[in-house]
């Protein structure tokens, strides 16, 4: 029947506006959306002209769906349409559904519709401050409507408890445990920004990974692994050493009775274990992009400090974001000669890691390998990895430094 909205129209119409969650916002906001007309389709003159007998078997569709025949759904509004052949005829113009009741009964949405009021209630009843979210964000709040007790007893314990300095497994909230909240982090970030006063959200944190710091629960410490690469270092016969920045920060090996005096940073774990003896130096590893880290350990900024990544366009993002920090940093065996002396050892680097924006704190010499390597101009995605580079060739880039 051409393009003439039948049933299933009308329903796909209503169910966008359930989609979009204007019928459960309605509920909220007692915003006047019923009664609901939805305009038809219909045919043109010319189509009752050619086809009179299909123009009224489509009539005869409608006037089946309607409200006075199922009990509930839409009513037909008309207009009559004169025509030269068949003279005047009522036809359905548009579909009007009275209110919200029919409108969900079309849509099998009643039972969900029920569980959204009772979850309104009880947010009007014990945080009334969500309301607003609730309205703009209702099929949010309906998916969480079997868990929206607890989430409402969680903000009220943050309300209470603002910013209470404990790591989330400390939490003692009844019916909640620590799963329940980091399954939610990013929901419960929304409402607690609605009803936590500005003091108790550090905005400089976002997203859910950010939660802690941003509602004032403790995060795992970050912790930097280094290995005192001279005996004669050593602290009560330790060599490899594990620790959470802060207090690594209050090591100061500048002021032992031995100091250190130069500092390795490597990339790559299995490299920092490896790395050669080296007279009153100690290596730190297995960083990656959390570099920024070493900013907090003071002493670093006194000693001359090498870093050593992968030559590839990732490593010298890496380099580029460590001396951010800490200015005066050098690299390590991430030079051209490196890279062409071991050609039959690179490989590619992913395309996800690439870094194809430019890097501002690299010398001359650094920024060009790294654009070569941006530019594909050596191969495509050409990649050396510091594992691949044989340990004799970093001892001598050692004895170089001596």
């Amino acid at each position: 029947m051409g393009d003439w909205t039948r049933p299933a129209g009308i329903l796909r119409q209503l169910q966008r506006r359930w989609e979009r969650g204007e019928i459960l916002a309605a509920r909220v906001t007692g915003a006047p959306l019923f009664p609901l007309e939805i305009p038809l389709t219909r045919p043109r003159p010319r189509e009752v002209t050619a086809d009179f007998g299909r123009v009224m078997d489509w009539v005869a569709e409608l006037r089946k769906g309607e409200r006075s025949q199922r009990g509930y759904g839409f009513e037909l509004l008309w207009e009559t349409q004169r025509n030269r052949v068949h003279g005047s005829n009522p036809l359905p113009r548009a579909a009007r559904v009275p209110d919200a009741d029919d409108a969900l009964r079309l849509l099998g949405h009643t039972r969900d519709a029920q569980r959204f009021d009772a979850l309104v209630a009880a947010t009007s009843e014990r945080c009334p401050a969500l309301l607003d979210w609730v309205a703009r964000r209702p099929l949010t709040a309906l998916d969480q409507a079997d868990a929206w007790d607890r989430i409402l007893t969680v903000v009220e314990w943050f309300r209470a408890h603002p910013r209470p300095g404990l790591y989330l497994r400390q939490l003692d909230i009844p019916g909640v445990d620590t799963k329940f909240i980091e399954a939610r982090r990013r929901l419960l970030g929304e409402l607690l920004d609605l009803v936590l006063p500005a003091a108790a959200v550090d905005t400089r944190h976002t997203g859910a990974r950010g939660f802690e710091a941003r509602y004032g629960l403790r995060t795992r410490p970050v912790t930097l692994r280094l290995r005192l690469l001279d005996p004669t270092l050593y602290l009560h016969g330790l060599s490899d050493l594990s620790a959470p920045v802060d207090e690594l920060a209050q090591l100061d090996p500048c002021a032992w009775a031995t100091p250190v005096e130069r500092v390795f940073i490597a990339e790559n774990e299995i490299n920092g274990l490896a790395f050669p003896e080296h007279a009153r130096a100690l290596v730190i590893f297995g960083l990656g992009y959390a570099v920024e880290h070493l900013d907090r350990l003071p002493w670093l900024r006194r000693l001359p400090v090498h870093y050593w990544g992968d030559i590839d366009t990732h490593g010298f993002a890496i380099l580029d974001r460590l001396r951010a920090h800490l200015p005066r940093a050098q690299s390590l065996l991430m030079d051209r000669d490196t890279l062409e002396a071991h050609h039959n050892l690179w490989g590619q680097e992913p395309e996800d890691r690439r870094h194809t924006r430019d890097l501002s704190r690299l010398t001359p010499a650094e920024d060009e390998l790294f654009r070569m390597l941006r530019d594909n101009i050596p191969g495509e995605r050409v990649r050396l990895e510091q594992e691949r580079i044989p340990y004799g060739w970093l001892r001598q880039a050692l004895q170089h430094l001596d």
